[in-house]
C-alpha cells in the first residue's frame, strides 16, 4: 500500500514538473523586438534594435517591489484600462469607446534612474506613436525610442540580486576588454512568467552603446 502511494506521488510530481516545464515556454511565446545581432561571443551579443515604442512607469522602493508595482500598473494599461479609439465631433463632446486590449510582448524591462526604477513594456510593432491607445493612468508615459545598439548578456535562473550582479559584472568585464563603452546604467530584461522553471527562464542584462 505504501509503495503504491509512493508511486502515485512520484507520478504526480513528474506530471507537475513536466507541466511547469511546458507552460513556461508556451506562455512566453509572445512578440519580441526584431533586433539584429552584430556580433556574438558565447552568451554575449552586440545588438542593433529598431525604433521602439514603450509604455513606461517610474516606481520607488526595492528592485523587486518596484518591478512588481510597475508590472501591475502597466498590465492594467495593456489589458484595457486605456482611452481606446476616440471619435471627434466638431460640435459635440469627445466620445470614448471601450479600451483596447494590447497584446503582451517580451521582455519586461527594468532600469535604475537616480532614486527610482523605470519599468517598461515594449508595445507591439503594429502600433505607431499615433495609433497606440493613450493611458488613463497619468503615471504611464508612452515614449518613442530611436534605433539603438546594446551589449547584452543572456542567462537563465531566477532574477535574484546575486544572479543579476554576477552577469552584470561579467558583461562589464567583457566590455572593458573590448572597444565598447557603455551609456547609462544597466537595464534588466525578463522574458518569462514567474512560474517558469528557473533553468528555462531567459533573463538579460543590457548596456546601451554610444552611436
Amino acid at each position: 500500500m505504501k509503495k503504491k502511494i509512493f508511486v502515485a506521488i512520484l507520478l504526480l510530481v513528474v506530471v507537475l514538473v513536466f507541466g511547469a516545464a511546458m507552460i513556461g515556454p508556451i506562455m512566453s511565446n509572445v512578440e519580441v523586438p526584431a533586433y539584429k545581432i552584430l556580433k556574438k561571443e558565447q552568451n554575449i551579443e552586440i545588438r542593433q534594435y529598431p525604433p521602439l515604442i514603450i509604455a513606461e512607469v517610474k516606481t520607488a522602493g526595492s528592485r523587486q517591489a518596484s518591478i512588481s508595482d510597475g508590472f501591475r500598473i502597466l498590465a492594467d494599461f495593456i489589458f484595457g484600462n486605456n482611452e481606446g479609439e476616440k471619435q471627434l465631433s466638431m460640435n459635440g463632446p469627445i466620445t470614448q469607446q471601450e479600451g483596447i486590449k494590447i497584446a503582451m510582448t517580451a521582455p519586461v524591462q527594468q532600469e535604475k534612474t537616480d532614486t527610482e526604477w523605470a519599468i517598461s513594456f515594449i508595445m507591439p510593432s503594429k502600433f505607431s506613436i499615433d495609433t497606440i491607445p493613450n493611458p488613463i493612468n497619468d503615471r504611464i508615459k508612452i515614449i518613442q525610442i530611436p534605433s539603438k545598439r546594446y551589449a547584452v548578456i543572456t542567462f537563465s535562473g531566477r532574477s535574484t540580486e546575486e544572479n543579476l550582479t554576477k552577469h552584470t559584472n561579467e558583461l562589464e568585464i567583457y566590455m572593458n576588454g573590448s572597444s565598447y563603452s557603455k551609456v547609462g546604467n544597466a537595464k534588466y530584461a525578463f522574458y518569462n512568467p514567474p512560474w517558469t522553471l528557473p533553468f528555462l527562464r531567459r533573463n538579460e542584462v543590457q548596456f546601451e552603446l554610444p552611436e
